[in-house]
């Protein structure tokens, strides 16, 4: 987000500073959340068993660092001040919001905004495939247990992957990830969260890059579409619950299935009044052709990533 900060050496410092305590931060939590949830099922009580959390953290970890530093080191390219990233601890879950890298300095062409956004997710994706073909090989198929763990978001290229690497599913049965197929899919996940066409996420940036002004209209379109598709999957999910028999809970679960669009319309929302409604311009020159085919892999991307349900309980 462009902030035009004063390049002062001791804003630097502390920013360095920043940013390594909150990275610190968020190994620490997904190291946690991965043995709590992912490996041992109870919240890890000593330091050997803490570290057996790395099997979920440092795929995680590394996938996350490639997508930010394809950003920074592309700003760097083009001479953008960017600071370094600042990754987002989070205890629970995934163990972390990701992170965001602050632009001190204006974007000024096309190109140049093209090759920042775009870097990010394509550098993560080279990352999160391979993990997630290694996880999926190490993860097991076995029966569906009501009411037992959670069902991971289902994307045409999700479900591609794994009838390619696991084979058929019988009825009944899934896929139990391995924490560093966990990682993998947490890796797809932040991928399509970031290339949405709004504001400045990294598709923003992208369809700006694509259209010039026209993406402030797009923008809007999309992030106001999350609430009807929010509320028309809640009523979907429930609705087809209750004709299977759901009741009490489950029931209860299935009409809040589509809910996580709420909350990232509520969230995106925020985060345009803080960073501006409208993307900020650049320069007037045109997007090179082959930037251009870059930017519309990234939405076919978007499109084969994308996951009506994220997260649901089983």
């Amino acid at each position: 987000m462009p902030e035009g900060l004063p390049r002062r050496e001791g804003t630097k410092r502390r920013s360095k500073t920043v940013n390594v305590v909150f990275f610190l931060l968020t190994v620490l939590s997904t190291f946690y959340v991965g043995a709590e949830f992912w490996v041992l099922q109870r919240s890890p009580t000593t330091l050997g068993e803490l570290l057996q959390g790395w099997k979920f953290a440092v795929p995680l970890l590394t996938i996350l660092l490639c997508h930010e530093f394809g950003h920074y080191l592309m700003a760097r390219k083009h001479r953008v001040d960017a600071s370094l990233p600042y990754f987002i601890p989070f205890p629970i879950l995934f163990g972390t919001f990701g992170a965001v890298i602050k632009m001190r300095s204006p974007i000024s062409t096309r190109n140049a905004l093209m090759d920042i956004g775009a870097t990010g997710p394509i550098a993560g994706m080279l990352v999160a495939f391979p993990v997630l073909v290694l996880g999926l090989l190490w993860s097991n198929v076995a029966p569906i247990t009501p009411g037992v763990g959670m069902q991971e978001g289902q994307s045409i290229l999700y479900l591609l992957i794994k009838r390619i690497v696991v084979g058929p599913i019988p009825d009944g049965h899934d896929v139990w990830l391995h924490p560093v197929a966990l990682a993998g899919w947490i890796g797809l996940f932040i991928t399509m969260i970031n290339l949405l066409p709004i504001g400045q996420l990294d598709g923003g940036h992208v369809a700006y890059a694509l259209v010039g002004r026209g993406q402030d209209r797009i923008s809007r379109f999309v992030h106001l579409g999350l609430v009807p598709l929010g509320i028309g999957l809640c009523l979907y999910n429930g609705l087809v619950a209750r004709r299977a028999g759901a009741t009490g809970d489950r029931l209860i679960e299935a009409f809040t299935a589509g809910a996580n669009w709420l909350v990232w319309a509520l969230a995106l929302g925020v985060l345009r009044r803080l960073a501006g409604k409208n993307h900020p311009p650049t320069g007037p020159e045109p997007l090179s052709p082959g930037r251009r085919v870059v930017g519309i892999v990234c939405m076919i991307l978007f499109v084969l990533l994308f996951m009506p349900v994220p997260l649901r309980q089983n």
